[in-house]
């Protein structure tokens, strides 16, 4: 058997990226979107995960007399950067300035979307047991002139219980409470222990709904890592709600004490994540949309908020 020849790229294949350009004139921005490949992110936990990532990669073109960028040359060079860069802000303007340089002096800018689905563990209010929890996840990276710009997207979930529902209730179960008893006398503490805990004792419940929280901010430049995960953190606190996942019976109950204690509109949630975000010193600006989506209606209760921190 002969060995086989190694691979000779061939010169005489046909390019017209040196054609003139009809109606020449710069653009904005040229690149691909929807570009499948896996990037490293924090865990949470001082570690590091690899996950699945759609990414929008493009570069301005400059000069108008160029009719494209060099496609394949960003390409590559994105493939390799990520194989090498964990997504820090270092690691992006690193990857940025490698598009720009790919392009051989046709782009002066570069800007990077990478959305992708974090995974962090979370532990279980009372028990021993953790489980893992999903927060879609958009990042925004631009250079231009040697400026870097970075947005952070995420969104998490959380339980809102109405206030409105929760005081109907009160006054729902204090009125069966006054129709059983109102012969009763004299009342022992016993005897009224028994009736909360029986069905009786329970005339009616407030609605309560999962919630959603999407968040946007714009980052100061000076910190070495996305603070998504102390946001997070931060935010979830503030609402004091969030979804769980692995639960035993004594994390139901701490949980629906949870939603007793924190009672909230869209508009309670909404000030909430403001606060959060508005002391934060990693942000240069921020918005947020909550939408707590109706078990009483069929359409959902939406606030927003934005904000510019000095």
């Amino acid at each position: 058997m002969s060995a086989s020849r190694p691979l000779v790229p061939r010169t005489d294949l046909p390019d017209v990226a040196g054609h003139a350009v009809p109606l020449a004139r710069p653009l904005d921005w040229v690149g691909m979107e929807g570009i499948a490949l896996p990037v490293r992110v924090s865990d949470g936990a001082g570690g590091q995960l690899q996950v699945a990532a759609n990414i929008d990669l493009s570069v301005n073109l400059s000069n108008p007399d160029a009719r494209g960028i060099h496609m394949s040359r960003l390409y590559l060079q994105l493939q390799e950067g990520l194989a090498r860069e964990a997504i820090t802000p270092a690691g992006l303007r690193h990857l940025l300035q490698e598009s720009i340089a790919s392009q051989s002096g046709l782009a002066s800018q570069a800007r990077l979307k990478i959305r992708y689905e974090a995974l962090l563990q979370r532990r279980a209010l009372e028990s021993e047991f953790t489980g893992w929890k999903r927060y879609p996840v958009e990042i925004e990276a631009t250079l231009s002139e040697g400026h870097l710009h970075l947005a952070l997207g995420f969104s998490l979930e959380y339980s809102s219980t109405c206030p409105a529902s929760a005081a109907l209730s009160r006054q729902a179960n204090a009125e069966r409470f006054s129709e059983d008893f109102a012969a009763a006398r004299p009342l022992s503490v016993e005897v009224v222990h028994d009736w909360l805990e029986s069905e009786r004792g329970m005339a009616a419940t407030p609605h309560a709904q999962r919630s959603r929280a999407q968040v946007r901010v714009d980052l100061r430049a000076q910190f070495d890592e996305l603070p998504l995960v102390p946001l997070i953190d931060a935010l979830e606190a503030a609402l004091a709600t969030p979804v769980q996942t692995a639960v035993k019976r004594v994390d139901e109950q701490a949980f629906a004490r949870l939603n007793a204690e924190n009672l909230m509109f869209c508009e309670d949630a909404a000030r909430r994540v403001a606060s959060v975000l508005s002391s934060d010193a990693r942000v240069e600006r921020y918005e947020a949309t909550v939408s707590h989506f109706e078990s009483l209606h069929p359409h959902d209760a939406v606030a927003r908020v934005s904000g510019t921190n000095p």
